[in-house]
């Protein structure tokens, strides 16, 4: 007798039973050794921080839809899963999870709060597989990756290593964006500028032994705490008898140089400007050129240091109007005007970030870029739409180093050891017994993770088993396409194809 159809669709009886079926039949079994051209694909790992969202969905279908159509004209196909261990996303989610709690993540120490990451990965990470397997991927789930694992992280820090001997990977004092909220270092890609409505104060600098004053514009008083010069422009009439003199610096009461420097702009505020070495880019460059020294007057949370006297402690904001209301009360704030500018943001919790001078560690890419560029020249590799095709030139043509640093406890560690002894730092695959230089053994590991990109740019390769010259990495690598969104072109397929180049001299 059969078996009577029902009259409306009920995919929660269908289609559970359907990819149950293709998972025991290893439909989706990718095989390096089968016959016929290859089609391989990776999926753009999603974050350990919660579940997927629609546009996962519409990137993974589309994705599958590729696969599918590849597998049914004879190619040999393989789509490989994953998830993205998502450093500071990660930490955040989880410090506000602790919190909720009542919980302060410091007081429990990197080692439980590290256990507790990875409770939540087995969680969320088990959801997000989950919802893939759902919606009828058809990946090859014997080869699902995870960018902490331990074959992973060890590949991670062969990179590391390689591009430590190369010279492109260095620790050095720079000004870097910092987020106080996340109190770590960002890379310039995750800090984003806002336009925003703001003010111009304008403050009188006494000039030594005269009865003159210097007026300076700035949109961020209280960084001028850490003043160290006031410049003018070299060509600039207006104040050519003044260069060489020094100032004093209002409420800290310490005299500073006049300098004179081209890069001034003449035609912004009074065409003088305070010198903040150790919290603004232009006059970090500047106080290179000139020796000055930095002052940070800002602490990892936010708040004033020591350095900045008297404020020390205030929240940077409170210090600013505890600032302004001083300088106006000593007759030294000439005008406030209002101002338009573009101020930076943390890209995750979209805190106002400061710039500040600090040791981290960097990688060179202008040397990375060079053949990245090249490749794309040549259409070897195609960017589609072709508009971003020129923004990917104007970004690679334009690169800075990267501060590839985080201080934070979820992530990969940087596979540094420093000596107590004699400040040699040894860089290595394996923990180190003792010190490279002295033989001390009086070490310890740099506490800093990398940039969860630093480990995303790996991607495509090191899940086909790099650095083993695997059956896997000869087949499926280069893989044939990627779709992903627009707004990573930078943060990730660019770095892949750097990576890819590097490491493999293919893409």
């Amino acid at each position: 007798m059969a078996r009577e159809i029902a009259k409306t669709y009920e995919p929660q009886q269908i289609e559970p039973r359907w990819a149950e079926y293709w998972v025991k039949e290893a439909l989706f079994r990718a095989d390096a050794k089968a016959p016929g051209p290859v089609f391989s694909i990776v999926i753009p790992p999603p974050n350990i921080t919660g579940s997927l969202h629609i546009g996962h969905m519409l990137d993974h279908t589309e994705i599958d839809i590729l696969t599918r159509w590849h597998r049914m004209r004879g190619y040999n196909t393989l789509y490989l899963p994953g998830t993205d261990h998502a450093g500071i996303s990660t930490q955040r989610v989880v410090v506000r999870q602790l919190a909720a709690e009542g919980i302060d993540y410091r007081k429990l120490g990197r080692e439980e709060f590290e256990r507790r990451v990875w409770k939540w990965k087995e969680e969320s990470g088990g959801t997000i597989i989950q919802q893939m397997r759902q919606i009828g991927e058809s990946c090859d789930w014997s080869r699902e990756k995870f960018t902490l694992s331990p074959e992973y992280s060890r590949a991670v820090r062969l990179v590391f290593v390689r591009l430590h001997e190369e010279g492109l990977i260095y620790r050095g004092h720079y000004l870097v964006n910092w987020c106080p909220s996340c109190q770590t270092a960002l890379s310039d890609l995750e800090t984003v500028h806002d336009e925003r409505q703001g003010h111009l104060w304008h403050i009188r600098y006494p000039v030594i032994g005269t009865k003159e004053f210097l007026v300076v514009a700035t949109t961020r008083p209280e960084t001028m705490l850490g003043d160290t010069a006031v410049a003018v422009h070299p060509e600039d009439e207006r104040y050519k008898g003044l260069v060489g003199k020094k100032v004093l610096l209002p409420l800290m009461e310490r005299e500073i140089p006049i300098i004179a420097d081209a890069v001034v702009d003449r035609e912004f505020g009074t065409g003088a400007v305070k010198i903040t070495p150790a919290h603004d880019p232009n006059d970090f460059e500047v106080g290179r050129r000139h020796g000055l020294p930095e002052i940070d007057v800002m602490t990892d949370d936010g708040r004033m240091s020591a350095a900045a006297g008297a404020y020390a402690g205030l929240e940077r904001f409170d210090a600013r109007k505890r600032v302004v209301e001083d300088l106006k009360a000593q007759g030294l704030l000439e005008k406030v005007t209002e101002h338009a500018h573009a101020i930076g943001v943390c890209e995750r919790c979209h805190t106002v970030v400061e710039p500040r001078a600090l040791t981290q560690w960097f990688c060179k890419m202008k040397p990375l870029a060079e053949p990245a560029i090249s490749v794309v020249e040549k259409g070897e590799i195609k960017i589609v739409p072709p508009n971003r095709r020129e923004e990917y030139f104007h970004w690679m043509r334009n690169i800075r180093d990267w501060c590839i640093s985080r201080q934070l406890w979820w992530g990969h560690r940087i596979p540094a050891w420093h000596c107590a002894d004699c400040k040699f730092i040894t860089v290595g695959l394996e923990t180190p017994a003792k010190c490279a230089k002295c033989g001390s053994a009086t070490i310890e590991q740099d506490p800093d993770v990398l940039d969860t990109w630093f480990s995303s740019q790996l991607w495509p390769f090191v899940t086909l088993g790099w650095p083993e010259e695997t059956e896997d990495l000869r087949t499926y690598y280069p893989t044939s396409v990627l779709i992903t969104g627009y707004e990573i072109l930078f943060f990730w397929v660019a770095r892949m194809i750097m990576m890819g180049i590097h490491f493999t001299d293919k893409v």
